[in-house]
Order: C-alpha cells, then structure tokens, then sequence
C-alpha cells in the first residue's frame, strides 16, 4: 500500500517550504503553495537559479500574517493581499499581474542581493498551465510549471544509492512525497487518487540547477544532475518526481492512501 509521508507548502516561490499535516487542494495547487515570489524591478521572477541564497529564507505562515526570517532577521507582513498597487510580473512564459507587498521592497532586496520585490498572485488572477499537455482550465499558482509535484521514497532511495551519499527530498521541493518502495513507480501513474481528492499526472518533472543547491547551505554543487543524466535523461532533460493537476478539489493528510487508478 502507498501512503502520504508527507506534505509540503512552499508561501514564496524558491524560499524555504512549510512541512504540514494536511493541506487544501485548490485548482492552482496546495493552499498557500508558491502563491508568493520574488521580482526584479522590472517584474521578471527571481528564484535559486540566480540566487541560491533564498534557500536560506525561512517561511511561517499563521492565520494572517506571513512571516520571512533570513540571518536573524525577520519580516512580518499581512498573509494575503486584496488591495496594493497592481504590477505585471513575469514567470517562465507567463505575464499575469500580481499585488505588491511594498513594505517588503528594502528587505528582500538585502536577502536578494539585487533590486526586488515581494508579490501576492490574489485570488481574482488565474495563470494558465502553459505546457503542451495541459487541458483546457488548467491553472496553477506561480510554480514552475503544474500545481503539484509528487516524488517517491523509492525513487530518492535509488538516486541516494547511485550518488553514494544522503541527497535528502528537500532539494527536490515536492508538494507530496509518498512511500512507496519501488523505484520511479510513478513514472507509470496517469490518473491517481489520494484520499478524497483525483489527479491526473500529465508528464514527469523535468529538473533544474535549483536541484544541486544544498538547502541547509545554499552552496551549489554538481548531484544530483550528474547521477541523474547518466539514467533518467531523454528528450534532453533530465527527470525526477512527477507533476500532477488536481481533477477535484478536498483535503490531503499525511497518512491518506494513493491509489493509481490508470498507469501507462
């Protein structure tokens, strides 16, 4: 049996994630999850890509404010945002408009080590999935690419075992990790349900840099890409863990089963 062995919420795209007992699925993604991002001035994202010291932005979200702690300095800002000056901001191939948190601007410019702001995709903004494989509707938050990432202790157990040392799920930034012994089981996974809520599982994730940062550090390194490519790479990409639309809505808690309800 697959069971949740845990959730994960990330408030500020490319900052520190939130380890949660049971998370809201919403069209866009987990409640709460990437619905805020770092910007350059002119509006186009920042993530560890450019700057892997966000890694080392710790995040808290209570029931209305979000907190960002960075070297002992903290920011507490409101949770969400209806009102504020409206800017047009810029994720991969997207351009939706988002609300800024114009108090953050000076801190996370310092964290960011560039001219930045902090902003809010509100409730009444959609940004389409762009991919290929996306049906009609399909929304997701300020994520790269789905609403949610789902990657397997098996799959982590395999990759750890032919890098030779602990790589950790961190680095990977999933939404749900579940246990599941074998191997990249969900390659195989196109419509699957956990607890009361169906997904669909459009297409594996391809990875990033973002990968080799070391989220205790922020010090990039070469695994897990390495590894990676020389057994997980077509389509010149290399892939890890896979990207799931919610088809329904409801509750996911740790514990819940997974049952695959169409494979390949």
């Amino acid at each position: 049996m697959i069971r949740v062995q845990s959730l994960h919420v990330y408030p500020v795209k490319s900052c520190a994630g939130i380890d949660v007992g049971a998370a809201r699925v919403e069209p866009r993604g987990l409640e709460n999850d990437r619905r805020w991002m770092v910007v350059r001035d002119d509006g186009v994202f920042v993530t560890q890509r450019e700057e892997p010291r966000l890694c080392l932005v710790r995040t808290a979200l209570d029931l209305d404010r979000l907190t960002l702690s960075y070297e002992g300095e903290t920011l507490a800002l409101p949770r969400a945002l209806a009102d504020g000056p409206r800017i047009d901001v810029t994720v991969w191939q997207s351009r939706v408009a988002a609300i800024e948190h114009v108090a953050a601007r000076e801190w996370i410019s310092r964290v960011a080590g560039v001219p930045a702001r902090l902003v809010y995709m509100p409730d009444d903004v959609e940004r389409a999935v762009t991919s290929s494989v996306a049906a009609p509707g399909d929304v997701v938050s300020f994520a790269d690419g789905f609403p949610v990432l789902l990657a397997s202790t098996g799959s982590l157990a395999e990759l750890e075992r032919r890098v030779n040392a602990p790589l950790g799920m961190t680095r990977f930034r999933p939404n749900v990790v579940v246990a599941c012994d074998a191997p990249f089981a969900e390659d195989g996974w196109k419509r699957l349900a956990i607890g009361e809520v169906t997904f669909r599982a459009p297409k594996a994730c391809d990875r990033c840099v973002v990968t080799t940062v070391d989220p205790a550090t922020g010090a990039r390194g070469k695994e897990p890409l390495r590894t990676l490519a020389t057994f997980r790479k077509w389509d010149d990409a290399v892939w890890f863990a896979v990207n799931l639309v919610p088809d329904t809505l409801g509750s996911l808690r740790v514990g819940d089963e997974l049952r695959v309800l169409e494979g390949a």
